[in-house]
């Protein structure tokens, strides 16, 4: 570690420069190769800055899939997983209007619920603070072929009453002056459970497309956590990338 440091003088801000340091440190063979991070309080302390500051730049590569935090064993670098990223991404809705696809909403439910300890682990805020929770079984006007489930920080200032048969991030941003600049994304394959199969009118077990979506402002604060679950039969996930 020696030869990572932060410039407190630099006009970048700390959180990126100490994501720029994390994703040079897990370049190295030792990392690479399995040998845990030093514990953020050690890390914190060596480059000093917050510890807040530099979970937050942590967070930011647990999230893209690089690197992998578990209790009481510490942080390692993710083994045998490829991360893709996809630019220039769109809302739901102004996907499909592009693609001409006609899109029906079959459900729409807002509530708001307590945060789990990951999800008020990705907010930074605390578990006992309620967040409002968006949920939408979407599809073209003959089939549902996806089901959403949208969790927003208190931060946005939604409450609840706002038109989110709308595209999503037209009405954050018009709405509540949120913009949307930043997207990272999972992608797995699961099995349907029986309340998945019967929003989606499926078989239990049948194969879905699972993405995670983590949302952020142009300061990287986090405003969306999304979870997508795609029919395997109707929905093709694709991704572009240019070198």
């Amino acid at each position: 570690m020696r030869k990572y440091s932060i410039d407190h003088k630099s006009p970048v801000p700390l959180h990126a420069q100490a994501e720029t340091l994390l994703r040079q440190l897990i370049q190295e063979e030792d990392y690479r190769n399995g040998k845990v991070l030093p514990n953020e309080v050690e890390l914190a302390k060596k480059l000093a800055i917050s510890r807040t500051t530099l979970r937050q730049s942590i967070n930011k590569l647990v999230f893209e899939g690089l690197l992998v935090r578990k209790k009481r064993s510490g942080t390692r670098v993710a083994q045998n997983v490829v991360s893709s990223k996809s630019n220039n991404w769109l809302s739901f809705s102004q996907e499909m209007k592009l693609r001409g696809i006609p899109i029906k909403n079959f459900e729409l439910h807002v509530t708001w619920v307590t945060p789990d300890e990951e999800l008020a682990a990705f907010f930074e805020i605390k578990p006992d603070r309620k967040v409002l929770k968006l949920e939408r079984v979407r599809g073209r006007p003959d089939e549902p072929f996806v089901y959403f489930v949208s969790y927003f920080h208190p931060r946005v200032g939604l409450t609840g009453e706002e038109d989110f048969k709308r595209p999503l991030y037209e009405m954050l941003e018009q709405e509540h002056s949120i913009i949307a600049t930043l997207s990272k994304e999972e992608i797995s394959a699961v099995a349907a459970d029986d309340n998945i199969a019967d929003k989606l009118r499926l078989p239990a077990g049948s194969p879905l497309l699972f993405r995670k979506r983590y949302v952020f402002d142009p300061g990287e604060r986090a405003i969306e956590y999304n979870l997508g679950y795609y029919k395997a039969s109707s929905f093709v996930y694709t991704v572009e990338s240019t070198r």
